[in-house]
């Protein structure tokens, strides 16, 4: 009993067990990372040379170009706002009655600039109020800046609601067709003096237009009004020839107002 022997331990067994083979995974991982880590570090390394060698260029602070169109938009609208700004000023110094828009780039009248009931004559008040405005108009139009801009000036009449809408639409092109009369001195009481060469201007920078009921006001006396409403070019816009027209802007001496008070 005491002499039983015990198997041996077979050396096949020893070589099976993994304990070699997680060892050798396990230096294969390390070796890898160290190569990892190495690869990493010279390139750091190599940058920071070449950094130290050459340094980085500095980000652009300048601002980007701004666009010609932007540029000729924004010249555009201040030499516009000049133009306003300054006949604003002028008409406020030559006759309180005249009120610049610059905001709606219209021309108003206020009290004298209103009508009765199924007319469309002014009062005197109203005709000394365009006469004054005419003039400053005239001298803007001739203006560097008015000669570049300023486009067309278009004499809207104005009425109440009471009507048909027809009969309002006559009512208001009367309105505007009176005031051009009294504009080229063919109306009115106190005619408007103006040489031959400033006619011609005036019929080719007024327009009449009658606009009925449209825009109507706080009240029917408010409303029935004339407003001058002044138009500029748009960039790149020059005014067309008019080869067809032109003699139509000559004066005539047997030229006279169609309308009748």
């Amino acid at each position: 009993m005491f002499g039983q022997h015990l198997p041996q331990r077979n050396n096949r067994d020893e070589g099976e067990r993994p304990f070699w083979i997680s060892y050798a995974d396990l230096m294969t991982a390390l070796m890898v990372l160290f190569l990892v880590v190495m690869v990493t570090s010279l390139s750091q390394m190599a940058r920071t040379q070449e950094e130290l060698i050459s340094p980085p260029i500095e980000r652009e602070t300048t601002p980007k170009s701004i666009s010609p169109v932007t540029t000729d938009i924004s010249i555009r609208e201040q030499e516009i706002g000049g133009i306003c700004s300054e006949l604003s000023q002028q008409t406020a110094a030559t006759n309180p009655n005249v009120i610049v828009d610059c905001s709606l780039q219209r021309i108003s009248f206020g009290e004298a600039g209103r009508f009765k009931t199924d007319e469309y004559t002014l009062s005197d008040i109203g005709q000394q109020a365009l006469q004054d405005t005419l003039e400053l108009l005239l001298a803007t139009a001739n203006s560097p800046l008015g000669k570049k801009w300023l486009k067309q000036v278009v004499v809207e009449g104005f009425t109440d609601t009471d009507g048909s809408y027809l009969y309002n639409l006559n009512l208001s092109l009367k309105r505007s067709e009176w005031v051009m009369c009294l504009i080229l001195g063919h109306a009115g009481k106190n005619p408007i003096d103006l040489t031959a060469e400033e006619r011609k201007q005036i019929k080719q920078l007024f327009l009449a237009g009658g606009v009925s009921f449209n825009n109507i006001r706080d009240s029917k006396d408010a409303s029935r009004r004339v407003e001058l409403r002044l138009q500029f070019y748009g960039i790149g816009e020059t005014p067309p020839p008019n080869p067809f027209y032109a003699s139509k802007f000559n004066d005539s001496s047997g030229e006279r107002c169609m309308l009748r008070p």
